[in-house]
């Protein structure tokens, strides 16, 4: 008996169903319009460092809960400004319980993503896919960690296109979320390390380089990680060349 999965049966479209897609577009109009995409900025961390790094300092689960829950809003929100809010992860609870927190709270965030554009357009838009998108879907599946794995190590994919794509392409909930967990690991950490000494880059009247993830120290490194994801795909193939069925 085959255990490959049966393909998606299209039950007909309803409009309820974008509710919850609905809803992430109402949250990312509001926090524009109220301008508040403005509070994720090194303007108002820096302005705000000695009350922020008090109260952690004086109430540290309260602290790490809610920049958990400010973290898991923005990602689920694609609003831009993670990059910075894990470096504030790094500078506010240090390199290790940072990237713990900011790694728990982009995981749940991705996930509400991913859950939102699958209960809403997935099954449907992947019911009406004509024979190349089934083709790729085919081999996203059958692959889908190690896909997974590449696409979050590799920082040159957009972070939200990377929790949209999987909803489309038949990637099922615990995959994603085990890959994601595990993909964001390496450059969470270097951030939340260079986050650590913010304090330092704020003294000297400067701003921290957001795009320090691209340069060969630590690039080269997380497309080491990503190629060594791609491994057992290579292997997969090359092993249906030598011994075919």
């Amino acid at each position: 008996m085959s255990d490959a999965p049966s393909p998606p049966v299209d039950r007909g479209f309803r409009f309820r169903q974008l509710w919850p897609l609905v809803a992430l577009g109402i949250g990312f109009a509001a926090v524009f319009a109220f301008g508040l995409d403005h509070y994720v900025s090194f303007d108002v961390l820096r302005a705000h460092r000695a009350e922020l790094v008090a109260f952690v300092e004086s109430k540290r689960v309260i602290a790490g809960a809610l920049f958990v829950v400010f973290y898991v809003v923005v990602t689920a929100l694609s609003i831009p400004g993670a990059t910075v809010l894990t470096l504030a992860g790094g500078f506010l609870f240090g390199t290790l319980l940072g990237g713990i927190l900011v790694a728990v709270a982009a995981t749940l965030g991705s996930t509400i993503v991913y859950a939102a554009v699958k209960t809403s357009l997935g099954d449907h838009l992947r019911a009406r896919a004509g024979p190349a998108i089934k083709a790729m879907e085919s081999g996203f599946r059958a692959n889908a960690i190690s896909y997974m794995l590449f696409l979050r190590l590799v920082p040159a994919f957009p972070f939200f296109v990377v929790n949209l794509a999987p909803a489309v392409l038949g990637v099922q909930p615990p995959i994603f979320i085990v890959a994601t967990a595990l993909g964001i690991l390496p450059a969470t950490f270097i951030y939340a390390s260079v986050g650590s000494g913010l304090g330092r880059v704020f003294d000297a009247g400067k701003v921290p380089d957001l795009g320090l993830i691209f340069s060969g120290e630590f690039l080269w490194p997380l497309v080491g990680l990503a190629l060594l994801a791609l491994a057992p795909v290579v292997y997969k193939r090359l092993a249906r060349r030598r011994w075919p069925k």
